[in-house]
């Protein structure tokens, strides 16, 4: 499925913000992929929570006001997939299955599900509320094989490690990343949570030689403030487009395997590993 060297795809991170109102959120969604796909957007990654919103509390989440739970086969889904038309969505949202929740993403199209995701690494406040995820599976969609991760997994080298030793040519992070909790700066883009935010999509992006398209969320929620800062990123670390701390679409056209065969024509860091020498990462 992937599209052959030679062929530009447009990638789209989305930086918005989106609550607990179902409705407004899938209305917000159709509106920004209606854009994306005029504009020729072959994938489109929304932030963490963008079905139903994310936590307002990191320390001590209030259970009465958590998102709304979707199951895998909701009706919400099979929409999106309409929407989505020949376009990946990569999209979050609070997954429930056995009794307990995930925070989740999926990415579909018009031809349906294409992967899926649970978090796996989760700060303390989250781990009382949600189920962690035990993996990270790269799948095929029409602009190669991509690989997810949702916010706090992309701060663990391994998340996106895994996921480039599986093939993937593009990591879609999408996050509900705040500014930080115990000590905010005024200014959004002065915040630490902000350069840490920038720091991991380029040494994930970096290190591995993938593309990695980073969505945010904006605005707040409860008592936390999003950075926005959607970035598409290419294998070098460079930042080929990204929003400000408000909403909008970062947008970069490339042809995704091109810049990667470029990028790993002399250093090629999967084949140069020596897991031999750290065995404790095992």
């Amino acid at each position: 499925m992937a599209p052959p060297t030679g062929s530009a795809v447009r990638l789209a991170a989305v930086a918005g913000h989106f609550g607990r109102d179902l409705a407004f959120d899938l209305e917000r969604i159709a509106t920004i992929v209606r854009h994306a796909r005029r504009a020729g957007a072959g994938l489109v990654v929304f932030p963490d929570g963008t079905l139903g919103g994310y936590l307002g509390d990191l320390r001590e989440p209030d259970e009465a006001s958590l998102p709304p739970t979707l199951g895998r086969d909701d009706p919400v889904f099979a929409h999106l997939a309409g929407l989505a038309g020949p376009t990946a969505l990569c999209v979050g949202y609070c997954e429930l299955a056995g009794g307990v929740r995930y925070n989740a993403a999926v990415c579909l199209s018009g031809d349906g599900v294409l992967g899926r995701h649970r978090k796996v690494h989760q700060p303390p406040g989250e781990a009382l509320v949600y189920g962690a995820g035990d993996r990270f599976l790269a799948f095929d969609t029409p602009v190669g094989r991509v690989g997810m991760m949702i916010d706090h997994d992309k701060t663990f080298p391994e998340s996106a490690r895994s996921l480039a030793l599986d093939g993937a040519t593009v990591l879609a992070c999408l996050s509900a990343w705040p500014s930080s909790v115990t000590r905010p700066a005024r200014q959004l883009h002065r915040d630490r949570q902000a350069r840490l935010f920038d720091l991991y999509d380029q040494a994930r992006a970096a290190e591995n030689q993938v593309v990695l398209v980073s969505s945010n969320m904006t605005g707040m929620t409860g008592g936390l403030r999003f950075l926005g800062q959607g970035k598409v990123v290419g294998p070098g670390g460079e930042v080929l487009a990204r929003t400000p701390g408000q909403a909008g679409l970062a947008v970069a056209d490339l042809d995704v395997q091109a810049e990667i065969d470029c990028a790993r024509r002399v250093l090629h860091h999967l084949k140069e590993r020596k897991p031999s020498c750290y065995p404790g990462l095992a």
